[in-house]
C-alpha cells in the first residue's frame, strides 16, 4: 500500500491511498465467499458455484463494492497513522481506479488539526462574584426536607383542593368516539402538578369521593398523536379517593429527625454552610467559564467545516446513546420534538464549535505553558474510574487501552490550563 498526501488549504488535505492489484483480487475473492451463499446459479446447488463460474456469468464487477469495503477501512488507518498529519474530521471516501488486475486506489478528504495563534490568555478580566445566601433560600431548602418527611393521608370529609392528589378512573371521547390510551383506573393524579392537558386537573378540584364529572379540554396543537392535535375532547371521570401530604412541624424535633443537629437553628445554619459552598463551587465555574471564553476570543484560529461537522456528528451518537439508555429511540424523540436528523444538527452546531474552540485554545496554552500530568496523576485518575465502576487498576487500564489513557492524560492538561486561565483572571 502507498498514498500520497496534498495540502487542499484552509486545514483540509487529501490522501490519495493506492491498494496493490493481488489485493484487490483477494477482496474479490473474499467478496464472493461471504455472498455466494445467496446465490443461484443453473446446474449447482446454491452457493456451490464455483468463483470462475459466477465471474463467467455475471462478471466480477458484482463483487467490486463489497470488496471496497472490504479494503478501505485498513488502508485508509494505516496511510493515516503513517502520513504526519493529525486528522480531526472523518474521512470524506471517494474511488477513483476499481478494477480486478489492477491497484485500488481511492481518496481520503480530512481535516487537519488547526493552529491556533493565542492572544491574551492571562488576565483577563471576569466578573466579580458576590456569594450571599438568603433566609428565603434557607427556608425554600427547609420546605423541600419539609416535603420528602410528609406523609400521606387520607381525606374523606372534603373535595378535592389544589396540592391533593386525586384517585381518578377517567376515560377521553373525541367526537363521541373513545380514542386509544385515554382511559385509566385508579389512576393518582396530583392537583396542580400539570402532568395532564391544561385545564383538566383544575375541573376536578371541588369534586368529591364518588362523585362523576365531565372534563373538556382541547389538545395542544402540537400534540403527538397527530389524530387528536387540536381537537376538543371530553374526559368522563369519577373521583375514588382523595389523599393529601399532612407536613411535620418546622422545630427541633423535625431537625433532629432529618439531620445530625439538636435544633432547628443548628440545622439552619448547616443549611447556609452548604449552600454557601455550593454557591461559592457555582462561582468558580462561573469564573473559569468566563476567563476560557475571554482567552478563546482573544485566540485566532480557521476551523473547516469537516472538522465541525465530524463533532456535530459525535454528539449526536453520544446523545442517541443516552437516550437509548434511557429506553428511548433517537426516532422517537424526533417525534415528540418535530425534529428530524438536518435540523437536529444544525441546532448542534454552535455548541460543536464552541467545543471546538475551547479544546484547541486549551491545548495551545498546555503546549504554551509546558504544562504536564505526571504518572502519579494519571494512576489517581484511573484509580477513581476504577473504584466508581468497581473494578482493578489493571482492568481500566487493559479495557481503556493507550490511546484513551494518553487522551485521559490530555484532558487533566487542559483542565490545568483552566485552573491557570482562571487564577490569573481579575476580577471586576
Amino acid at each position: 500500500m502507498g498514498y500520497q498526501i496534498e495540502d487542499l488549504g484552509k486545514n483540509m488535505v487529501k490522501l490519495t491511498i493506492d491498494c496493490p492489484a493481488a489485493d484487490f483480487d483477494k477482496a474479490i475473492e473474499q467478496a464472493y465467499q461471504k455472498n455466494k451463499n445467496k446465490l443461484n446459479i443453473q446446474g449447482f446447488r446454491k452457493g456451490k458455484a464455483p468463483f470462475a463460474v459466477v465471474a463467467k456469468m455475471y462478471g466480477k464487477e458484482m463483487f467490486y463494492e463489497e470488496a471496497a469495503n472490504l479494503l478501505i477501512p485498513d488502508a485508509y488507518q494505516k496511510a493515516a497513522e503513517e502520513c504526519g498529519v493529525e486528522i480531526v474530521s472523518r474521512p470524506e471516501i471517494d474511488v477513483t481506479q476499481i478494477e480486478s488486475g489492477k491497484e485500488f486506489i481511492f481518496t481520503a478528504t480530512v481535516a487537519k488539526k488547526p493552529e491556533v495563534t493565542l492572544g491574551e490568555y492571562k488576565g483577563v478580566t471576569v466578573d466579580k462574584p458576590v456569594i450571599f445566601v438568603s433566609d428565603d433560600e434557607i427556608n425554600e431548602e427547609l420546605k423541600k426536607t419539609q416535603e420528602q418527611n410528609a406523609r400521606e393521608i387520607t381525606i374523606e370529609d372534603r373535595p378535592v383542593q389544589d396540592g391533593d392528589t386525586a384517585v381518578i378512573d377517567y376515560e377521553g371521547f373525541c367526537d363521541g368516539v373513545a380514542f386509544a390510551g385515554g382511559k385509566g383506573e385508579n389512576h393518582p393524579l396530583v392537583i396542580g402538578s400539570h402532568s395532564f392537558i391544561d385545564g383538566f386537573e383544575d375541573q376536578l378540584i371541588g369534586k368529591s369521593i364518588g362523585e362523576e364529572c365531565e372534563v373538556n379540554v382541547t389538545f395542544p396543537e402540537q400534540y403527538h398523536a397527530e389524530e387528536l392535535a387540536g381537537k376538543p375532547a371530553v374526559f368522563k371521570c369519577k373521583v375514588n379517593a382523595i389523599k393529601a401530604k399532612e407536613l411535620p412541624e418546622l422545630d427541633d424535633e423535625f431537625a433532629s429527625e432529618v439531620s445530625e443537629f439538636d435544633t432547628l437553628d443548628e440545622y439552619k445554619e448547616d443549611i447556609r454552610k452548604n449552600l454557601t459552598e455550593k454557591k461559592t463551587k457555582e462561582a468558580q465555574t462561573k469564573k473559569e467559564d468566563q476567563a476560557i471564553e475571554k482567552a478563546v476570543a482573544n485566540a485566532t484560529m480557521d476551523i473547516p467545516e469537516a472538522m465541525i461537522k465530524s463533532t456535530q456528528e459525535q454528539m449526536a451518537e453520544d446523545f442517541a446513546y443516552r437516550l437509548q439508555s434511557q429506553g428511548l429511540k433517537l426516532e422517537q424523540y424526533f417525534q415528540f420534538t418535530g425534529l428530524n436528523q438536518k435540523t437536529f444538527l444544525e441546532q448542534m452546531k454552535p455548541q460543536a464549535e464552541k467545543r471546538i474552540n475551547t479544546r484547541l485554545v486549551l491545548e495551545a496554552i498546555v503546549k504554551a505553558e509546558n504544562i504536564t500530568v505526571s504518572d502519579e496523576e494519571i494512576e489517581e485518575e484511573l484509580k477513581k474510574m476504577a473504584d466508581q465502576y468497581h473494578m482493578e487498576v489493571e482492568k481500566v487500564k487493559e479495557y481503556m487501552g493507550e490511546e484513551n489513557i494518553k487522551n485521559m492524560s490530555l484532558d487533566l492538561a487542559c483542565q490545568k490550563a483552566v485552573t491557570l486561565v482562571a487564577d490569573s483572571a481579575v476580577e471586576q
